[in-house]
Parts: C-alpha cells; structure tokens; sequence
C-alpha cells in the first residue's frame, strides 16, 4: 500500500493488458470515505475496506480491469454507488448492480479529506472521469507514468484524449495518480509527453496515407516501427482511431478499411 495524505493506493492484480498486470484501487479519506476502481478483491483491500467508513464507491471508467469487486464492496459496505450521468446502463452491464447516484463535470462527492471534484475526461473510454483531490488528481487511464495510453476504436476517440489531456494540464496538478502504474510526481511533462506521442503518431499515419497506404493495415505497417507482437490488435485500433480523427476533421477519407488523402 502507498498513502498519500489520506488517500491511500493498492495495487490490485488483475487481468488486464496493462504491463503492470495491476489496477491500482484508491481509498480517499479515513472517517468517510471515497473507494475508486476497486478492480478485484484481495487480503489487503479487504482489511482497508473492512476498517474504513466507505460511504461511496465510484469507478474512473467501466472497463472490465477497474470494476471487477464494485458489487462486492457496495453491498459490504452500504456505500453509495455513484456512475457517470446518462452513462447508468453501461455501469449496470459492467459492474451488475444498478448506481445510486449519478455525476457530472463538477460534481463534488464529500470525503473527511476534503470534497472530491468529478472532471470528465473522455478519450481513453466514453465514460472517463478522473477525480481531484486537493491539488492531486485520481486520473484513471488517461495517463501513465511511463508508456502511452492505449486510444483504440470503436470506442477510443483520440480528438476527446487530446482535450482531456491538456484540460488536465491546465489544471496544473501537483501529482496524478493513475489506475496503472506509479504516482506520476511530474504530471506537466508527462502529459506534454503524451500529448506529443499522440501528435508524433497522427503525424505518421497521416504521412502512411500521403505516401500511398490505401487501407488500414497499409497504414498499421507504415506508421509503426517496431515488433507488435502481442500487441497488433491494440496498435490496429489505434490506427484506426487516428484516422476516424483525420476523417472528422476533413484531412483523409475513411470508406470501411479504405483510406485515402484529401
């Protein structure tokens, strides 16, 4: 366990194509608190459960490596179970159990560490949310400390992660702690970062389709150099991401696998 204030991270293993193999769950507050992305039970979790006033339980996005033990922990514990407003059907699907309350941008859910204020910040998933905490951010997967973010389609919407990550940015956050990995202590350069890898690799698959690619495992060859072994799907969905991006904004034409420049 790492504790931060009063916000204290788990990491919890759990299937996942993160390299990490683990999704870090977050306990905020002590007397009343906040459990995010509680993604399966362990002994450790348990016990932090078992002696915590968990008053409510919210999830960053509802993909299937952040939500395994919501069900678990809110009839355990009786907490409110809070999802993302106009989002509640997904949530039911994902986590089996209907939300009690619902959020938007700007919502507040009251801890003993102070009230943790909802961001929307959609990209990585539709119903992303990352949570502020004091000048420190719960931001789910919209960034990792080292790596990039996998933006795949049909669901992954690079044009939404781009904003998502300079909003944050503007927010000028003293640390981000993410669903995957470590604390992100420099969080300025690692979004900077991430927002220049997503710029370097549209700049790539724009320049695959110029150069003559005319489908997208064309442009999947061209715009990757390096061995994707175990990874070829998530690339794949990336690319095509990229493009539907291109497509929006009037750059390339899009027909099914078809590509080609405007």
């Amino acid at each position: 366990m790492n504790r931060d204030d009063t916000t204290r991270r788990v990491s919890v293993p759990v299937a996942t194509r993160a390299p990490t193999g683990a999704t870090n769950a977050y306990l905020v507050g002590d007397q009343s608190v906040l459990l995010v992305d509680p993604a399966a039970r362990t002994d450790e979790l348990d016990s932090l459960v078992a002696d915590a006033n968990v008053e409510h339980v919210a999830v960053t996005h509802t993909h299937p490596d952040h939500i395994g033990a919501v069900a678990e922990y809110a009839d355990e514990t009786g907490a409110t179970v809070w999802a993302r407003r106009w989002r509640e059907e997904r949530f039911e699907r994902a986590t089996g159990i209907e939300p009690d309350r619902t959020f938007v941008d700007g919502t507040k859910i009251e801890t003993d560490a102070g009230p943790v204020t909802v961001f929307d910040t959609p990209g990585h998933a539709a119903d992303h949310v990352a949570f502020g905490v004091g000048d420190r951010i719960l931001c789910g997967d919209l960034a990792v400390a080292e790596g990039s973010v996998v933006v795949g389609a049909p669901e992954g919407d690079v044009r939404a992660y781009l904003t998502a990550l300079r909003r944050l940015l503007a927010k000028n956050p003293v640390r981000l702690l993410p669903g995957h990995g470590p604390e992100i202590d420099d969080p300025q350069a690692t979004l900077e970062r991430l927002i220049r890898h997503r710029l370097d690799r549209e700049t790539k698959v724009l320049a695959a389709i110029r150069d003559g690619a005319t489908t997208i495992d064309d442009v999947l060859d061209a715009a990757y150099e390096k061995d994707l072994t175990g990874v070829e799907d998530l690339a794949r969905a990336t690319v095509v991401a990229h493009v539907e991006k291109l497509a929006h904004e009037g750059r390339v034409v899009l027909d099914g696998e078809q590509v080609r420049p405007l």
